[in-house]
């Protein structure tokens, strides 16, 4: 049992705490601040595609932005993960592996018998599982989710090449209504494109509105006072972990519907990508801040400017140099705004 002044203090540490948690609402502010970070970046496409409408004639076309949503509709599942895993102060470097270990398993299950949507679900469920352990090394053991995430990012590659060893599963008996997922279109429209804009719509309403993934933003802000208010933070953080690893899975899944093949050597060098986009659309390496909407229009800035290069006839080697310096201006911006928070 506390002694008075014990009490006394108690209460003047958690007086602070739940002042923060309710009346300044950090969520809230997070929130205002991406939602400016989305209109610029909404801005700077709008004017990239106005001066690409007239540098080349093929850029605004149905097909070309038809393209351009395909190629980047399925990997944008993976980010709304990292999004909410970069919120929390984490950050998963195994992504790109996990999604070759989902298109892997189904593809074995699927070839040794089981109807692809079981092989799918289990395939899903492993990935899922690889994720808890990444969040038991960090959560229970006390590794960074950048070390943690790295050995995981080696050990499942290892388990993709050891599965297959090392040659590309071919999947052409795939039956038909599996592959609509990732080859048919609906009203004109690929599948694909609405199964990504439908887990984009629900995500980031729900991190924008849901109660319970505020303690997200209250762990990536301030893990210290969401604990001492009442927070699990490690059980946030072990779930996000979970959750970004079997959102992975489910996009896993949908490219083995969409190229009928599992590669083990695919997705290498995704998780880079992933990263950037959610950083590029405005979410702090430090924690506590992004969106998914944001994150999203990062990956599509991304999108919109290998496009444009590929249609100037830029040189492949000088597109990476050009992203790599996007990624740079963003990280840059996330760095004096973490300092300039810092010095109020």
């Amino acid at each position: 049992m506390l002694s008075k002044p014990e009490s006394a203090s108690a209460v003047a540490l958690a007086a602070p705490v739940a002042t923060t948690a309710s009346a300044a609402d950090p969520a809230r502010g997070r929130l205002r601040l991406g939602s400016l970070r989305e209109a610029g970046l909404l801005l700077i496409i709008a004017l990239l595609c106005v001066v690409m409408s007239f540098a080349s004639p093929h850029f605004f076309t149905w097909d070309n932005f038809r393209a351009m949503l395909l190629s980047f509709s399925i990997e944008g599942i993976v980010v709304v993960g990292m999004t909410v895993l970069l919120i929390v102060g984490g950050i998963d470097l195994s992504v790109g592996s996990v999604v070759c270990f989902a298109m892997v398993v189904t593809g074995k299950l699927f070839l040794m018998g089981f109807d692809p949507w079981s092989a799918s679900l289990i395939a899903i469920f492993c990935c899922a599982l690889i994720g808890a352990m990444i969040g038991g090394c960090v959560t229970g053991i006390g590794l960074s989710h950048f070390i943690a995430s790295l050995a995981f990012m080696v050990i499942v590659r290892g388990l993709c090449l050891a599965l297959t060893q090392g040659t590309p599963q071919s999947l052409f008996t795939l039956p038909p209504e599996f592959k609509y997922i990732g080859q048919g279109t609906l009203g004109g429209i690929p599948v694909v494109i609405l199964i990504f804009g439908f887990i984009v719509l629900i995500s980031d309403f729900a991190l924008r509105r849901a109660t319970l993934l505020r303690k997200v933003f209250y762990t990536g802000s301030n893990e210290k006072a969401a604990l001492y208010s009442g927070i699990r933070t490690g059980h946030v953080k072990f779930w996000v972990t979970v959750l970004c690893s079997a959102m992975a899975g489910v996009a896993g899944v949908i490219y083995t519907a969409r190229f009928g093949a599992a590669t083990p050597t695919f997705g290498v060098g995704m998780e880079l990508n992933v990263i950037a986009a959610v950083v590029i659309g405005g979410a702090s390496l430090k924690g506590g801040s992004g969106t998914v909407l944001g994150a999203v229009l990062g990956l599509a800035l991304l999108s919109v400017v290998t496009s444009s290069l590929i249609l100037l006839d830029v040189s492949p080697y000088w597109q990476d140099v050009i992203k790599g310096l996007i990624l740079l201006g963003a990280v840059t911006v996330d760095h004096f705004m973490n300092v300039r928070k810092a010095k109020r």
